[in-house]
């Protein structure tokens, strides 16, 4: 990143939305985007000052009243105009996606379908507002609930999903009446900055939807302004217990999703043909930059040494280009200093002892050698203290760990910090139902590898993977993009004279 404009203009700036209207950066701080698959700069975006994130709050507050007021099915009908801006633009936000994140652009697609999906369940917001009613509980009295939005709702957001993430948070605090701040990731805004244009066209509001662009200055300038009254984020671990100790000590309702170390366990009764299929997809898909990859396969008793034997092959025959091309299995990563860390990993693995089967260091496309790319990696014979084991590395990295049994694997499973995903292939239903049952993750796959879960449902992991009360979108996104009131209510014909001093009860 650089403190100053540069002076090739071929180069793209980016601009901030505000009050419904592009704003370009004040602050004097500019964020380098590529294009991984190049290596090169193919944009620039401003990073917030305090005072611009300010602007872009005073703009969602100024919106507020108005939008909260706007009757339910009117808000639903601005979403239902938006999904379809969406559907129309689909393609293009699908290239937009790969240009700056680098994944296959089929992945892209996909990313684009599951954020429409969480859109059509938000038009049903005059469903999902409804309260209950009670009629006389008692003494002429009536009880009802209602659900209300909070105000000004804040999301930040990764650069793994420019798309999906964001719209498990907007639309669903829009269709209950909030206003919204994005704060979408610094290496891939353009997705965002798209979404707010179709949003205006679709009839949403000025201020009503914001974008402010930065870094760790704007994440903070959010986490401390009194008129944020909440935060939602997806990200690592760390960040997210940050996100959550700063914004919850503040008052503000946080949901911070954070990291994973995502298993598929394979039984030796499982469907191996099946099993390697879903570990190659889910574990080199989107080059492992997933918060639902799957990073560790658990071998039970006698499959690992054949489950080892199919998987290498296929990670070295990994179709390796830029994301654009149609016959792409995988794309770079999203920037040099990922794919260094990720490397690192890998450098961290040999030195502790994993058997290194496949190596994905120092691999090149030809015509893209300045791209952020890397091969396919395996490693067997992989134990619970190492590195790789338990930290999340987020790439292509798919480790072996090997238990006796059933038991030994739900163990190591449980004992991981993280709780995000998890899987298991078999084709016992009684051991399908015990590890539904018995594994402590918060997304269960059987015989599913990446079972994130439909927009109706709701997505979050446990453990350290997840800080605060409610999960994604659904119907926790609804519960926590509102305060929920109860009205109890009688009339004076209904009221006996002279003061009660006892607990009133149903009579």
């Amino acid at each position: 990143m650089s403190d100053t404009h540069a002076s090739d203009t071929a180069v793209r700036a980016i601009t901030h939305h505000i009050g419904g209207k592009a704003q370009p950066g004040t602050s004097g701080r500019i964020g380098d985007v590529f294009n991984p698959a190049t290596g090169k700069v193919q944009a620039r975006v401003p990073l917030a000052s305090t005072d611009e994130v300010g602007a872009a709050v005073a703009a969602a507050r100024a919106a507020f009243p108005a939008w909260a007021e706007t009757p339910a099915l009117k808000r639903a009908r601005i979403l239902f105009k938006f999904k379809e801006l969406l559907d129309k633009h689909a393609d293009e936000l699908a290239e937009i996606i790969t240009r700056e994140h680098g994944k296959v652009l089929s992945d892209a697609k996909g990313e684009v379908t599951r954020g429409i999906e969480v859109v059509e369940f938000a038009c049903a917001a005059p469903q999902l507002l409804k309260g209950q009613y009670s009629e006389q509980i008692g003494g002429g009295i009536d009880n009802w609930s209602m659900r209300q939005p909070l105000g000004v709702a804040a999301g930040i957001t990764p650069f793994n999903f420019p798309m999906m993430v964001p719209c498990w948070m907007f639309p669903v605090a829009l269709a209950c009446g909030n206003t919204f701040v994005l704060k979408p990731s610094e290496r891939d805004p353009s997705c965002a900055i798209r979404l707010a244009e179709l949003l205006k066209e679709a009839g949403l509001p000025d201020g009503v939807f914001n974008v402010v662009h930065g870094d760790k200055e704007a994440v903070d300038a959010l986490l401390e302004h009194p008129e944020v009254d909440s935060i939602s984020f997806v990200g690592s671990t760390p960040i997210a217990e940050y996100i959550y100790s700063q914004g919850a000590a503040r008052g503000k309702r946080v949901q911070a999703l954070g990291g994973a170390k995502n298993h598929l366990v394979v039984m030796p009764d499982a469907d191996l043909d099946l099993a390697v299929d879903a570990l190659i997809g889910a574990g080199y898909g989107s080059a492992g930059e997933r918060c639902m990859a799957i990073s560790v396969a658990v071998a039970v008793g006698h499959i690992a040494d054949e489950l080892v034997e199919r998987l290498a092959p296929r990670v070295r025959a990994l179709t390796i280009k830029n994301g654009l091309e149609s016959d792409a299995e995988m794309g770079p990563l999203v920037t040099a200093a990922h794919k260094a860390k990720v490397e690192g990993y890998i450098d961290a693995g040999v030195e502790g002892g994993a058997k290194l089967v496949v190596d994905g260091r120092g691999h090149k496309v030809q015509g893209h050698e300045e791209g952020f790319f890397i091969g396919g990696t395996l490693f067997d014979d992989v134990k619970p203290e190492m590195k790789i084991y338990k930290e999340e590395i987020f790439g292509p990295v798919l480790s072996i760990v090997r238990v006796p049994d059933f038991a030994s694997a739900v163990d190591l499973i449980n004992a991981h910090e993280m709780g995000n995903g998890v899987a298991c292939f078999t084709s016992d239903g009684g051991v399908a139902r015990a590890f539904a049952r018995q594994i402590q993750v918060g997304m269960v796959g059987i015989n599913v590898p990446i079972p994130v879960p439909m927009a109706w449902h709701s997505f979050g992991g446990w453990k350290r993977s997840l800080f605060g009360d409610h999960h994604a979108y659904g119907e926790e996104g609804v519960r926590f993009y509102t305060r929920y009131k109860s009205v109890m209510q009688r009339w004076p014909d209904s009221i006996s004279k002279g003061a009660e001093f006892t607990m009133p009860v149903a009579k």
